[in-house]
């Protein structure tokens, strides 16, 4: 078969939703019902095929993207299911990256919760295209069109109905094929079809012609085949939704319940009929070392390329995942990237391997769209492009947040601090919304994270993977420094001469100025000075170490040593001093005048500012809203649906530390709550 061929019967997906909406119990029944795994395991009795890590077991979560192969149909889909909880937010934005296209998964009675946002900026960013399941059909207080609606208000998309759930027997009615379909046998894997009758039919006309209307929006031919009030052919539909979700412009919808296996396969119908194949989606943009662009296609032939996408320590090794895009890869091949600095690495693969979750299989040969595991690489890191040694090229890199809490940590035993520094380099590599960092004041070392659960995760992980035992104090969060007001600082660099010592005079004299900038606008620096005396030019090695001056002072503002944001700094004045002027002596000036200005334009701490979604029982919502307004959040929206209510709010991280506790009591552990970074801000 041709790479072509083998490529159009490839799905490559990935499984997102918010926490707990029920991706990796949608995972498993997809896994059954292709005949990929012989049982399902459940995310509640910790026997999950995908929740393979011993933390995910315990915890009842997804923490870290695993990946599978399914066949259906004569196809072959290659699935990520990836976490929804926020802190791991990196492992969604690193599957994305390299997906064709995905399934957000929502909840039946929450509809669009805050995370379904985020991970659908996520895919957006990529383009790519999406089917909703709507789970959880089965719960008291789900409805299909409360999920659609949601969607449409929150999402800005347009929602297609394709399945709609009876709520009193286990079935969907599927809107194109007019069908009725019972599932019934061992665990939902037997269908029973036919045609829908004519009294539930007429129930659901009106998510019918949501279906006609939004098609007909795309098509000309199936629009006037509408209006004159025909009914188009399954086949006409179903044409016009592969083009349109391709597009992303229609999204279609599946409802269900992954737990009581209801739905699950028409959905994967619809992968097979709607998304993607590799060769289907539009070539990459690539880069080379000289800036040129160039594009590159899903091919078979050509200079090889592919992304690492993830590291991961396997049996205590270093492992890389990587897409191919073009040409192939085989044990002791040569590769090479440009690292983040723009050095050129060059590496060779030793081992190639195919996955399934927490198993791995050896491969002679990967292909193009194909995505493995390599063995050998010692260097790459998330985000590189692996490509012929002769033709370097780099894809768009993978971006990581930055953490916004820390803890100080140390191993409990001294005798342990080589071991301890190992381990905690090797998860560092792992995962790049991690930082360890030395606390200038006091000497400690500070692990920062994305959130309270990912720390914890990781100290979990360096005990039972490195037998590590870690002393942690507890979390402080991670602040930023900015000003309030402008200043100008003048400053004259001429240290004295070291006797005995054969060091040049170094002199020169930068008058610097600052102002605070927008909310979130970052950092930007001006370098346009009068320069002293009249006629003499800075060079650029001059005017580079000038730069260098500003960005270190903004590295470590006056409060607490944490980086600067949100100011605009200029370089007034310089004045050179001959050959004492040199690079040394001009990013000293500039960092001390720079240092000096911040000092004198009344600073202040920026706080991480959460954007909080909080569900509690109605009886509750006073209590609860009390308590927020306690923590100075600033209340957004108050919604009631039924029994329970809804708050969104913003508040500082800081003052919700520990919050699921607070909660709990609260509620009597009925309530819930989830939250997302906003941005930094005074508090």
């Amino acid at each position: 078969m041709s790479t072509a061929s083998q490529l159009s019967h490839i799905r490559n997906i990935g499984i997102a939703a918010h926490v707990d909406a029920g991706k990796t119990t949608l995972t498993e029944r997809i896994l059954y019902y292709t005949g990929a795994s012989h049982k399902i395991g459940e995310v509640h009795d910790g026997t999950a095929h995908m929740d393979y890590l011993a933390e995910e077991q315990s915890h009842g979560i997804t923490i870290t993207a695993a990946v599978t192969k399914a066949p259906w149909r004569d196809h072959l889909l290659q699935i990520v299911d990836t976490p929804g909880h926020v802190d791991f937010t990196i492992e969604v934005e690193r599957a994305m990256r390299v997906l064709d296209g995905c399934i957000l998964v929502l909840d039946g009675v929450r509809g669009v919760e805050p995370q379904t946002e985020t991970v659908w900026r996520q895919r957006s960013r990529f383009q790519l295209p999406v089917l909703f399941f709507i789970n959880k059909m089965d719960r008291p207080g789900a409805s299909f069109s409360h999920s659609l609606e949601s969607i449409q208000r929150r999402l800005g998309a347009e929602p297609v109905p394709i399945t709609v759930p009876l709520m009193d027997e286990p079935a969907v009615v599927h809107l194109i094929e007019r069908q009725l379909i019972r599932f019934t046998g061992n665990q939902g894997s037997e269908l029973i079809v036919e045609p829908c009758p004519a009294a539930i039919w007429e129930e659901l006309t009106d998510y019918r012609e949501s279906l006609l209307l939004a098609c007909a929006e795309l098509d000309e031919s199936l629009a006037d085949c509408v209006l004159e009030g025909e009914d188009p052919d399954p086949e006409s539909l179903w044409q016009v939704l592969q083009q349109g979700t391709r597009a992303g412009a229609l999204f279609p919808c599946f409802g269900g319940s992954a737990l009581r296996n209801l739905g699950v396969q028409p959905l994967l119908d619809g992968v097979v009929r709607l998304l993607p194949a590799p060769l289907d989606r539009p070539p990459s943009l690539a880069v080379r070392p000289d800036g040129t662009p160039e594009e590159v296609a899903m091919d078979g032939e050509g200079p090889l390329v592919a992304l690492a996408f993830k590291v991961q320590l396997w049996d205590g090794r270093r492992h890389v995942f990587t897409r191919i895009y073009r040409n192939r890869l085989s044990p002791g091949d040569r590769v090479a990237f440009l690292n983040a600095e723009g050095r050129v690495v060059r590496e060779q693969v030793a081992r190639i391997f195919d996955v399934d979750a927490g198993h791995r299989t050896r491969l002679h040969q990967a292909q193009a769209g194909q995505i493995v595991l390599l063995a050998g690489l010692r260097f790459a890191s998330t985000g590189d492009t692996l490509c012929d040694p002769e033709h370097l090229l780099r894809l768009e890199r993978i971006d990581a947040r930055e953490p916004v809490l820390s803890l100080a940590v140390e191993p409990a035993a001294g005798t342990e601090e080589e071991k301890f520094l190992e381990a905690l380099e090797k998860v560092l590599q792992e995962d790049p919304t991690l930082r360890l960092e030395e606390d200038p004041e006091t000497g400690q070392r500070l692990l920062r994270g994305m959130g309270e659960l990912h720390l914890s995760i990781v100290l979990e992980r360096l005990e039972r993977e490195f037998g590590v035992r870690i002393r942690s104090g507890k979390p402080a969060v991670a602040v930023r420094e900015t000003i309030q007001q402008s200043a100008k600082a003048d400053i004259l660099y001429a240290p004295p001469p070291v006797p005995d010592q054969r060091i040049p005079e170094r002199t020169a004299r930068v008058l610097v100025s600052v102002a605070p900038g927008e909310r979130a606008s970052g950092v930007r620096w001006e370098i346009q000075p009068r320069i002293l005396p009249e006629g003499a030019v800075l060079s650029e090695e001059q005017r580079l170490a000038l730069e260098n001056g500003i960005r270190s002072a903004l590295e470590a503002g006056p409060q607490q040593g944490a980086r600067v944001e949100d100011v605009q700094v200029g370089i007034e004045e310089v004045e050179l001093f001959g050959p004492a002027s040199t690079p040394e002596a001009l990013q000293a000036a500039a960092f001390r005048a720079v240092q000096k200005a911040l000092a004198q334009a009344e600073p202040a701490l920026l706080q991480p500012i959460m954007a909080l979604e909080v569900v509690v029982p109605k009886e509750n919502l006073g209590t609860v809203l009390g308590d927020l307004q306690s923590r100075r959040a600033t209340i957004r929206d108050t919604r009631t649906e039924g029994n329970t209510a809804t708050i969104e709010c913003f508040v500082a991280l800081e003052k919700i530390l520990g919050y699921t506790t607070d909660l709990r009591s609260q509620t009597q552990g009925r309530g819930q709550f989830s939250m997302q970074f906003e941005r930094f801000d005074l508090i």
